[in-house]
């Protein structure tokens, strides 16, 4: 988004909007606004929310990332397969595979933008998947391939007493109520929360599978909490991510792994999706605005604030006008919701 604010003039408004602010910091060449942000917005917690709402107060367009993936064959789906066992705790799961990887140091940049949020650089693949994860709000997981047995995914919950070491090398005793990522032998990641030992990238990997998916939040936040396992993928879990945008944000990692560390990527993409995404549709009348805040504000301006922030408004007459509410906003559901955005 184009500003022309001052970082303090921005954080103002944004705290006009609902957000707690922490501080405001200088950084060399930068500035950093820390922003707290409540439990009913998980869409703001990545960089691409919050240029959302910036655009909206200022009147601005908000741009995307291009994205310019190349693929090459075999296909995904002739390298891996995907079986979920547990749909109504994994709605979502996608994987992409990437071949000829070479894992080394992130460039400068790179590090200097994960620095500057308080992220330590781990390896060029780890350092992508945690900027996209900030930078969407979606969190990836990367599996070296090579490493998966059966060269495949199984989506399960947990054996009773299955052990598993995390990449912090915490070991765990896991219950049938812990949702697992596991190859065809045993559990490689603890979904949503951390990945295991036994399938992190290393100096010799070549090849990944990159995983973007959706997870039911309770469940993610029950083992985080039971295994005292936090992170910051389970912290947006547990807070429901956008469905939709699970693989944007998978084709964005997918596109900065080949700039950055080389490799092709396979054709195509493996997605299980439990059932297709409905969208929520929502009368609104504009007399419910006065009523509530009492003021008036124009239709016209109630329409074009809630454009802005990615509402479509499918009809509308003098009276009312049914708005669509996008993906990554799932906690507006009723006419009070839309008047909390205007």
């Amino acid at each position: 988004v184009d500003i022309d604010l001052p970082p303090q003039a921005l954080a103002d408004k944004l705290i006009n909007t609902g957000f707690n602010l922490e501080e405001v910091r200088d950084l060399p060449g930068d500035t950093m606004i820390d922003l707290e942000v409540t439990s009913n917005r998980p869409d703001c917690l990545g960089h691409i929310g919050i240029a959302r709402e910036a655009a909206a107060i200022l009147g601005r367009n908000m741009k995307l990332p291009d994205i310019d993936l190349k693929t090459s064959t075999p296909s995904a789906a002739e390298l891996t397969s995907v079986e979920v066992l547990a749909p109504d705790l994994c709605p979502r799961y996608t994987a992409r595979v990437i071949r000829n990887v070479k894992i080394g140091p992130s460039q400068k940049w790179m590090v200097d933008r994960l620095e500057a949020i308080g992220l330590r650089s781990v390896n060029n693949v780890v350092d992508i998947t945690n900027y996209v994860l900030f930078e969407t709000g979606q969190p990836l997981h990367a599996f070296d391939f090579d490493k998966l047995s059966g060269k495949k995914i199984v989506v399960r919950q947990a054996r009773p007493q299955e052990p598993f070491i995390a990449i912090d090398h915490s070991e765990h005793k896991l219950d049938s109520q812990t949702l697992v990522i596991a190859d065809g032998e045993r559990a490689v990641a603890l979904a949503g929360v951390m990945g295991g030992l036994n399938s992190e990238i290393s100096d010799k990997t070549t090849n990944i599978l990159l995983e973007s998916a959706e997870f039911e939040p309770v469940c993610i936040r029950r083992t985080a909490r039971k295994l005292n396992l936090h992170s910051d993928s389970s912290y947006r879990f547990e807070r429901k991510i956008d469905p939709v945008g699970v693989e944007w944000a998978s084709r964005r990692a997918a596109d900065l792994i080949v700039q950055l560390c080389g490799g092709t990527v396979a054709e195509g993409y493996i997605d299980v999706w439990a059932k297709p995404y409905e969208c929520k549709k929502i009368e609104f009348k504009f007399s419910n605005v006065k009523s509530v805040l009492g003021i008036d504000i124009p239709p016209d301006v109630c329409a074009r604030i809630l454009t802005s922030l990615g509402f479509t408004i499918e009809s509308r007459d003098n009276e009312k006008m049914l708005v669509i509410s996008p993906p990554y906003r799932a906690e507006v559901t009723r006419p009070i919701d839309l008047v909390e955005e205007i």
